[in-house]
C-alpha cells in the first residue's frame, strides 16, 4: 500500500470511531458522517480544511410552522461548525483533527411559541424521541406498578391529571409529581369540550389548573382534551389560559382492554420519532409497559416528556450517533 492510500485510509477509519466533544450541549455528539476527508493540504492550509469541515457537517434548522395535516410543529435545531475555536485547538500542532472539531446548535427563526393557537400531534420528525401521554381520570390501583416501572427505566412521562380526580385522589396526585413526572390539564370534569359552552371550557380548564397547583405546587402548561374533543374555540381558549394543546400520535386504545401482546404490537407498528403514544392506567398497560420501553428504546429512541420533545434541542440517539443529516 503506497504512503498516500494508508493516509487516507488511517483518516477514514478514526472517522468512522471517533467521537467529538461538544461544549455547547456539554455531551458527545457521537459519531459523524463517515467517509469525510478534508481535500486541502498543508499546514499553511490549517484553515481551510476547518472551514470545508464546516460545510460539510453543516445542518440549517428548521422552523415551527403550521403543517396542513399534523398542525402546530416544533422547530429543530442546525448544527454549525465553530471555525474560530476549533482552529484554536488544532493550531498548536497545525494539523487538521476532525476529532477536535468544535459543534454549536443554531435555533430557529420561528418557534411553537411564534405560532398562532393549533393543536400539536407530534413533535418534530427527525427528533429521536417520543413521549408517553397518560391521561389519568380513574384507573387508580395501576398507578403505582406504572410509575414503578418507569422509575426502573428511568424514564419521565406526561400524566394529564382531570381536576376532579386530583381533588379525591391528592396523595396520588403528589406521587406522580415526586416520581419527577410532567403533569397536564385534562379538564375538570371530562365532558366533551367540543360541545360544551364558552364559559364551561373556561372554568374546566381554569379549575383544574388551580386544583392541580394548590395540590402540588404545579402549573400545567398542556392541556390534553378528553377523548380528544375540541373545537377550535376550545384551542384558543386554552392559549389564552397559558396552556398548548396536546393531542396523540398512536393511541394504545387500551380503555378496550388489549392483550399486553396485542397493545404492544399496535404501538411498534406505527411508532416513528417525534411520536406521542397514548395511554391510561390500565391493567393491559401496567403489563405492557416494560416491554414497550425496552421494544422503543430497541429502536434508537428515547422517551421523554412532552416538554423535552417540543423542545428544538438535537439530542444523542441511544446507539450514541448524533442526528447529523
Amino acid at each position: 500500500m503506497s504512503a498516500k492510500n494508508l493516509i487516507a485510509f488511517t483518516l477514514i477509519a478514526i472517522l468512522s470511531i471517533s467521537a467529538i466533544f461538544n461544549p455547547y450541549t456539554n455531551q458527545y455528539l457521537g459519531q459523524l458522517k463517515n467517509g469525510y476527508v478534508p481535500t486541502s493540504k498543508g499546514q499553511d492550509d490549517l484553515y481551510n480544511q476547518i472551514i470545508e469541515a464546516a460545510e460539510y457537517y453543516r445542518v440549517d434548522s428548521q422552523d415551527a410552522k403550521i403543517d396542513r395535516v399534523w398542525k402546530a410543529m416544533p422547530g429543530y435545531n442546525g448544527i454549525r461548525v465553530d471555525e474560530k475555536a476549533s482552529y484554536q485547538k488544532m493550531k498548536k500542532k497545525k494539523v487538521f483533527d476532525e476529532r477536535k472539531l468544535v459543534f454549536t446548535q443554531v435555533k430557529p427563526k420561528v418557534h411553537l411559541t411564534d405560532l398562532p393557537p393549533a393543536p400539536i400531534y407530534r413533535g418534530h420528525p427527525d427528533k429521536p424521541m417520543v413521549s408517553f401521554l397518560i391521561n389519568v381520570a380513574w384507573g387508580n390501583e395501576y398507578i403505582p406498578p406504572m410509575l414503578a416501572t418507569l422509575k426502573e427505566h428511568k424514564i419521565n412521562a406526561t400524566f394529564f391529571l382531570e381536576g376532579r380526580w386530583v381533588k379525591e385522589n391528592p396523595e396520588l396526585a403528589k406521587m406522580i409529581v415526586d416520581s419527577g413526572h410532567e403533569i397536564g390539564n385534562h379538564s375538570y370534569s371530562h365532558p366533551n369540550m367540543a360541545n360544551i359552552s364558552t364559559e364551561q371550557m373556561k372554568e374546566e380548564l381554569s379549575k383544574t389548573n388551580d386544583i392541580i397547583e394548590a395540590t402540588t405546587n404545579i402549573t400545567p402548561t398542556w392541556f390534553g382534551p378528553p377523548s380528544g374533543a375540541y373545537r377550535d374555540e376550545t384551542v384558543e381558549i386554552a392559549h389564552r389560559q397559558g396552556l398548548k394543546t396536546v393531542m396523540w400520535t398512536v393511541d394504545t386504545i387500551d380503555w378496550r382492554k388489549p392483550s399486553p401482546q396485542a397493545l404492544i404490537q399496535r404501538v411498534m407498528s406505527n411508532v416513528h420519532p417525534g411520536a406521542m403514544i397514548l395511554m391510561h392506567p390500565t391493567e393491559p398497560t401496567a403489563k405492557s409497559l416494560d416491554t414497550l420501553i425496552t421494544e422503543i428504546h430497541a429502536q434508537n429512541l428515547k422517551i421523554g416528556t412532552v416538554t423535552k420533545l417540543m423542545d428544538e434541542e438535537r439530542i444523542i440517539r441511544l446507539d450514541g450517533k448524533q442526528d447529523l443529516k
